[in-house]
């Protein structure tokens, strides 16, 4: 029987699982990947191996949070008796100023991430959710947190104050940023595609949820994405960095919290520009001027980050690109290097359009590169160290 690691990623409406083993020589390997999707709507249940052939798919009438994760336990249970699964580790949204490494949870540790629920109300009650089910169901398991938030804790002050009253600040309004077991991923990979580790980096992750990073001597130094996952860059359905007086404007005119929530989180981005989509893919289909005006928005607003971040970095060696946009839209990739060849950033068409991991021509001065984003290996790699730690 083989010893195994469980990683939950628990969204609003999704419950994604993965099952790793790993062997003496504490090389993590993927067996089995779960998900269900459509919580609240239309679930459904799949469960596929490690060549992504499905094993099981199952639609529910319907199904909450705890339903889900006790339903993907069940499936591992019944089907993966071959595996002993030995400790879970959770994606954690928001670590807040205080967990900035990855911990084992136990039950005071519990109450501190339920009192962080105020800064990520839409997401940390939902990665908080399958914990709750495996102390009931397995009270003994080691159970691990990592955090979005962590590999952002390493900018200074400077790229995390708001420029508000400093009582305001220290209650813990600040920049945090987002997407950092990502970051973390590439960061821990690059030396895998280049020589050495680069001293001043950008990746781009960019997906339905998007944000950048400047990264010097790997580590974090700024970010795009501060207090919440709205801010930065326009996303799939979220508006990205917007003046705060607009928002004063509509309240101002009658809209109330509950609906201007949803606006900037579900009705805006490229969704609410285009009138049409949140899928990139279906935009860059589409003939429609509103499409073309969505995607222009997008591209525009990297650029100007690719700007700051540069500046923040005093100068680049490496853009990196990951994420579903990141890595299979080569059409994005491609005007977003046509906008920055300010900074000599050249980049090989074909190689740009085959997804290849290197993309720029020798003559470019700034390394381009695609890679692929695992957050889930991340998770269990965290998990792994700590469950081996004293």
């Amino acid at each position: 029987m083989n010893n195994a690691i469980l990683v939950v990623n628990a969204g609003s409406s999704s419950i994604k699982c993965s099952l790793y083993i790993y062997n003496d020589k504490s090389i993590l390997t993927l067996v089995y990947h779960a998900n269900i999707t459509g919580i609240g709507t239309h679930p459904v249940f799949i469960v596929q191996d490690a060549n992504s052939n499905v094993l099981t798919k199952k639609d529910f009438v319907e199904i909450d949070h705890e339903g889900a994760f006790s339903a993907l336990l069940e499936w591992i249970d019944n089907h993966a008796k071959n595996l002993n699964v030995v400790a879970a580790g959770h994606r954690m949204v928001h670590g807040g100023m205080k967990f900035t490494a990855p911990i084992k949870i136990n039950k005071k540790v519990l109450e501190q991430l339920e009192e962080l629920i105020p800064l990520a109300p839409l997401h940390q009650p939902h990665n908080l959710a399958p914990i709750h089910v495996l102390n009931q169901l397995k009270p003994d398991l080691l159970q691990v947190a990592c955090f979005d938030t962590a590999f952002h804790a390493t900018q200074p002050a400077v790229a995390r104050t708001f420029a508000i009253p400093r009582s305001l600040t220290e209650q813990g309004i600040k920049g945090y940023g987002f997407h950092g077991l990502s970051y973390e991923y590439i960061v821990q990979c690059l030396p895998d595609f280049m020589e050495e580790l680069p001293a001043r980096v950008i990746v781009a992750h960019l997906g339905n949820g998007a944000s950048m990073a400047a990264i010097k001597d790997g580590q974090c130094i700024a970010t795009t994405m501060h207090f919440t996952a709205l801010d930065g860059l326009p996303m799939g359905t979220r508006c990205g960095t917007i003046d705060p007086g607009v928002l004063l404007h509509l309240l101002n005119n009658g809209m109330d919290l509950k609906t201007l929530n949803d606006l900037l989180y579900h009705r805006s981005g490229l969704l609410g520009v285009s009138g049409i989509s949140s899928d990139m893919q279906t935009l860059l289909e589409s003939d429609l001027l509103q499409a073309k005006e969505a995607i222009d928005l997008f591209v525009y607003r990297i650029g100007r980050e690719i700007g700051s971040l540069t500046a923040a970095l005093g100068g680049l060696d490496a853009l990196v690109f990951t994420g579903g946009i990141g890595e299979h839209a080569a059409p994005i990739r491609a005007k977003v290097c046509k906008q920055a060849t300010w900074l000599d950033i050249q980049i090989d068409t074909i190689a740009n359009e085959q997804h290849q991991p290197t993309i720029n021509t020798k003559e470019s001065r700034v390394s381009v590169l695609v890679i692929p984003t695992n957050e889930e290996k991340m998770i269990a790699q965290h998990t792994y160290t700590l469950l081996n730690s004293e």
